[in-house]
């Protein structure tokens, strides 16, 4: 199952973002995959614009598999200064996007 998602982040705080991005803590990447996520990366426009992509057997249960580790709370405590106002929390805010091609 091939997931894509958008978020946004507040202008101010791109550089921030990018940097944090390039230095994701272990113990997250750990965490990510042995909840299934694969082949995950995030894509950045100027105006803070986030596209993410993902593949998982199961988008579901990969989110709440992620619930279940303590460095994903920190992670998005941390993280959630950098994003536009949102209802919730930005992990529970990636609703996959329809998709209505792919290209084998």
């Amino acid at each position: 199952m091939r997931i894509c998602f958008l978020l946004h982040v507040r202008p101010e705080k791109l550089q921030e973002y990018k940097q944090r991005h390039a230095q994701v803590w272990p113990e997250m990447k750990e965490a990510l995959r042995e909840t299934g996520w694969r082949n995950y990366s995030l894509f950045l426009k100027p105006d803070g614009l986030v596209v993410g992509y993902l593949e998982t057997d199961n988008f579901e249960n990969a989110c709440a598999g992620m619930q279940k580790y303590p460095v994903n709370a920190r992670w998005q405590s941390e993280m959630s200064q950098f994003f536009e106002p949102m209802p919730a929390a930005a992990d529970e805010n990636m609703f996959p996007l329809e998709e209505v091609f792919h290209l084998d």
